[in-house]
């Protein structure tokens, strides 16, 4: 049970990662809530950021309800078995994070203003855990597309880190880097909140505000 617990807690080695598959998951052509296409290509005006923050039933209803956002998604990221299955996600085995793709309009929504969304509705502190959620599936964690957007979420963990430790809180675990391959996850869990408006939601923040972006750029 210790040894379970503890492998639960750590990510897998390239050579004892889950083999998985060259298929990739079947996925609705359209998003439940707001209608638009779950899968790019996306328009050229628009731009994605992937975030993990614990369970992502509930992060995904966090995004699709914040204004500027076109579309959303669940997904697996920054692991290494190719297109796994939400089962295979949760032995630990495959390194993977539960994430949301968010696709949003930069001309309405700031990366900064997603990012104090992101920061404000979870505990970055915790590590490989959410709450009552433990596994490395619930890692914090902020995957982007470039070198710029690299260095505004860099800019964001440093000051909400500054933040969190007037508060008292320990340093953020968050994990930065660019996004590696986003792996759809299977049909029921998209907007799974909005299929079952009283399912379970583990999202919860510290309370703590997150000094970064005003949500309009200029």
């Amino acid at each position: 049970m210790l040894f379970s617990v503890k492998k639960k807690l750590q990510l897998p080695a390239a050579h004892e990662a889950l083999k998985g598959r060259a298929t990739p998951m079947p996925v609705p052509a359209r998003h439940f809530v707001n209608g638009r296409p779950l899968k790019g290509p996306w328009p050229e005006h628009l731009k994605t950021v992937t975030l993990g923050l614990g369970c992502f039933w509930g992060a995904e209803r966090k995004f699709w309800q914040t204004a500027g956002v076109y579309s959303t998604a669940v997904g697996y990221s920054a692991g290494l078995t190719p297109n796994p299955t939400y089962e295979e996600v949760c032995t630990g085995m495959t390194g993977h994070n539960e994430v949301v793709l968010v696709v949003y309009d930069p001309a309405e929504l700031t990366l900064e203003a997603l990012l104090k969304v992101f920061f404000e509705n979870h505990d970055p502190t915790q590590g490989m855990r959410q709450g009552n959620d433990v596994g490395t599936q619930y890692r914090s964690g902020i995957y982007v597309n470039d070198g710029h957007d690299l260095q505004v979420a860099e800019a964001a963990r440093a000051q909400y880190s500054a933040a969190l430790a007037k508060s008292g809180y320990g340093p953020i675990t968050t994990e930065i880097m660019l996004a590696p391959e986003f792996y759809y996850a299977e049909d029921y869990h998209q907007q799974y909140l909005a299929k079952n408006p009283d399912g379970y939601c583990g999202l919860g923040g510290t309370g703590v505000v997150c000094p970064i972006g005003t949500g309009v750029t200029a």
